[in-house]
């Protein structure tokens, strides 16, 4: 009997890679946590549309929305660890949502699902209304200063990453400064455009359409470097060096992912990432290109995890 064991877990064992190195052997879902239209979703259907030549088989973006993406993320942490069910993993849910108070999330972060890669940066930007009484960041800066309580930053809601951007840059410059906290992006631009709110710390492809109108007036870029859309944009960390903001999303599957299907996912995406096709679609939609490996993005959640929950207990955020 004790070898009849032995016999099984040799033959099981076996398996495993075997399933691994036939991976994929169907139709590969890709869950996006956000509604159509979004940067979440536009980067999923781009990353589909490269990734179905490279894996033989189609990927199928599908939209699970709700509770900032916790809702497509706890679909995955239930599915099957066979590299076939996987989402488009946000800072937000990853490293802000595990330390914000209030905020119920039905699975284990760290054990129910599997981070695998990262891919895309998005430029954080700072926007002001149109007749703004400052040009650049030291001059808002000095008007907050002469000013105090005047000036007012808006947010997609309270505990998103436009919230804690601004609350950062509070924490940074010791300014007074009042958070205007809407139901989503699209209504928080539309006061800037008005001029009933100040400015906005956020993802530049949100802002392109009115910056190119001249509804919004774009003073600097939060993120590490400039996009090649705005070449001559400043950037916060010249005048406040501690301000850099990443906004990134990356790829994550199951808990308990074989490393072999994690390496066939990182190298899907690494040959996705040399796509020259690729880089122009990600540049022209304000995204960076960051795909890099396992440990690199594990390491980046865990820097990234630390740093907002400083922030929110410092501000002394909660969800509810």
């Amino acid at each position: 009997m004790k070898y009849l064991r032995l016999s099984v877990f040799l033959l099981l064992l076996a398996a495993l890679p075997a399933r691994a190195q036939d991976f994929p052997s169907k139709e590969i879902r890709f869950l996006c946590g956000f509604s159509p239209g979004g940067t979440c979703d536009l980067l999923s259907r781009i990353l589909a549309e490269h990734l179905t030549p490279i894996f033989g088989q189609r990927v199928l973006v599908e939209n699970r929305t709700g509770a900032s993406g916790i809702i497509a993320a706890d679909t995955v942490a239930k599915a099957a660890p066979d590299g076939h069910t996987v989402y488009l993993a946000t800072m937000a849910l990853h490293t802000i949502l595990p330390v914000m108070p209030g905020v119920p999330i039905p699975f284990n972060i760290d054990r129910d699902v599997t981070p695998i890669a990262n891919v895309a940066n998005i430029y954080n930007m700072l926007v002001v209304r149109p007749d703004a009484p400052f040009r650049t960041v030291e001059e808002m800066i000095a008007y907050g200063r002469a000013n105090p309580g005047r000036l007012t930053y808006a947010s997609a809601g309270n505990g998103t990453s436009q919230h804690l951007s601004g609350e950062y840059f509070k924490r940074i410059t010791g300014l007074e400064i009042l958070h205007v906290p809407y139901r989503g992006g699209a209504p928080a631009i539309v006061d800037i455009v008005a001029g009933r709110t100040d400015m906005m710390f956020g993802n530049m492809p949100e802002f392109l359409g009115q910056i190119r109108g001249g509804g919004l007036r774009p003073l600097a870029f939060g993120a590490p470097r400039r996009s090649p859309l705005f070449p001559e944009l400043p950037l916060i960390n010249q005048v406040l060096p501690e301000f850099e903001i990443r906004n990134w999303f990356g790829i994550a599957g199951p808990g308990n992912l074989p490393p072999a299907i994690v390496a066939r996912w990182t190298d899907a995406l690494q040959r996705v990432g040399a796509d020259p096709a690729f880089q122009r679609r990600m540049t022209e939609n304000g995204m960076e290109i960051i795909i890099g490996s396992q440990a690199e993005f594990l390491e980046t959640i865990r820097a990234d995890r630390a740093r907002w929950g400083n922030v929110i207990r410092d501000a002394n955020i909660r969800a509810d």
